[in-house]
């Protein structure tokens, strides 16, 4: 952002000053939002020297003792306000409205809403326009089905550059009851310590490469390679460690338990600090000083040096061999060849290839410009999705009468309660990429043109009182994405 750009600039020019010379201190600056008088301040206030007047008022500013107001005041005129293409169309087109174009977006939608003096931050409404004017389709309560990464808390490694995680969990996406998400970057050659959970665990590499190593309850070992667009899945209670490589690497996880916390793993450095020395030395039948230098707090994420690139070096096994075959906690899923349809791409995967992941199964789709993941929803699983390149939207519609648009972004955590239906809209000018997460054995979802098509045209029309050529036109087979114009709001051109 602007302001940051200027302090860093700043910094930099700093370097050349007088050792006495002070830096600014780093301030906030225009960051969208509206100024001038408000709620009964006029800033910019003068700058004082000493303290005066009094904290409270007194009686005489109680109604009927003060004096009225002036009506005619005009703080709450907007001025010359702007309208985006499709803003005066018919609400219930529902447009997608690039709130970009103007300066000062205003919550109207056709002869719905009013001007807004504030106050406000214009950016959360561009980032937002469905929920600032919403499509006059919108109605009733529907709870918040979107969380943007970027708002969550991020918690830095416990060494200088190891990196860092972030977290979405039911403490700031109420509605997400069954599942959470965590968001975690590991520098070149750091760790994330060996550790364990109660909750299991499903992870999409989506930049970089690492290596995961496991052992499961019967002393089996795994280890394994993976790197950008490949998925690892350990069950819950089975230790395991992940490292990147030289180059770094950023995955995404998911964990089957809504109230998950990434803050409340099972921790090998925690383990040996939580038992008495003396029943280390015990169990692993030594000398009480071998534990002289474990360390003194969580390790979390922490430095560590390079991994052999030979994977062979860190191939241990004892007597009950090594995890393969369908017991393998890996799956290439980047190798995969996608789905390819008019429109974009679906690649699947589930416990029909990767047994191991019981009940989890996900897809990675592709909505290129204009197009649209159909109007559908999964009838037995929550959805949990996450948006890794470019911008789109979702109608969560909830019986009986209520329905909500969200719009959502790269790093954005949507969340969809079971049998609820459903859409994602490319609303942006490149391809929108996003990954959906079931709780379930196989993905599936059912498909409302689909399910049109294939029911009586009778009752469909005695239904919906739709034409012959409509039900014609109905695809029998599940289309999962359809195209649509680039230009989104050419519906109202053409009106």
């Amino acid at each position: 952002m602007v302001h940051r750009n200027t302090f860093f600039k700043a910094l930099a020019a700093s370097l050349t000053v007088a050792p006495g010379s002070a830096l600014p201190a780093p301030q906030m600056g225009d960051y969208g939002e509206n100024k001038g008088p408000v709620g009964g301040v006029k800033p910019p206030t003068p700058t004082v020297t000493s303290a005066s007047g009094s904290l409270y008022g007194d009686s005489s500013l109680l109604g009927g003792n003060a004096p009225l107001p002036d009506p005619d005041q005009d703080s709450a005129i907007v001025k010359d306000p702007k309208l985006v293409n499709g803003q005066a169309a018919d609400p219930k087109l529902g447009l997608y409205l690039d709130f970009d174009g103007v300066d000062v977006p205003q919550p109207i939608r056709g002869e719905l809403g009013a001007t807004d003096p504030g106050p406000r931050t214009y950016d959360y409404e561009k980032l937002n326009p469905d929920l600032f004017a919403p499509p006059g389709t919108d109605a009733g309560d529907v709870p918040n089905a979107m969380w943007p990464l970027g708002l969550s808390h991020n918690r830095l490694g416990s060494e200088a550059g190891a990196g860092w995680a972030r977290q979405q969990n039911q403490d700031v996406l109420p509605a997400a009851t069954d599942m959470a998400g965590v968001d975690m970057r590991l520098a070149p050659n750091a760790y994330r310590e060996l550790h364990w959970h109660t909750a299991n665990e499903w992870a999409l590499v989506t930049k970089g490469c690492l290596r995961v190593a496991a052992v499961n309850d019967e002393g089996k070992s795994f280890v394994d390679d993976l790197c950008e667009g490949d998925v690892w899945f350990f069950p819950a209670g089975i230790p395991h460690s992940l490292q990147a490589f030289d180059k770094g690497v950023e995955f995404l996880l998911v964990f089957d338990q809504g109230t998950f916390s990434e803050d409340e793993t099972f921790l090998i450095s925690e383990l040996f600090l939580r038992n008495p020395v003396s029943v280390l030395a015990k169990n692993f039948e030594t000398e009480t000083t071998a534990f002289d230098n474990i360390p003194k707090d969580e390790l979390y994420i922490f430095n560590g040096t390079p991994a052999p690139k030979d994977i062979e070096k860190q191939n241990v096994t004892g007597s009950a061999g090594a995890l393969t075959g369908n017991g393998s906690y890996t799956y290439h899923w980047s190798q995969q060849k996608a789905h390819t349809v008019p429109g974009g791409s679906v690649k699947i995967i589930d416990p029909t290839t990767f047994p191991i992941a019981k009940g989890f199964s996900a897809a990675l789709v592709v909505v290129q410009p204009g197009a649209l993941r159909e109007i559908h929803w999964h009838t037995t699983s929550d959805e949990w999705s996450y948006f890794l390149q470019g911008s789109g939207r979702i109608t969560v519609f909830k019986a009986a009468s209520s329905a909500r648009t969200f719009d959502f972004t790269a790093g954005g955590v949507g969340y969809i309660p079971a049998a609820n239906s459903h859409y994602v809209e490319n609303t942006g000018t490149e391809d929108l990429v996003f990954l959906e997460v079931l709780q379930a054995p196989k993905f599936s979802d059912v498909s409302v043109a689909q399910w049109l098509a294939l029911t009586p045209k009778q009752i469909v029309k005695d239904h919906l009182k739709v034409s012959d050529k409509f039900l014609d036109s109905l695809p029998k087979e599940k289309a999962f994405i359809k195209t649509g114009d680039v230009n989104m709001t050419v519906i109202a051109d053409e009106a």
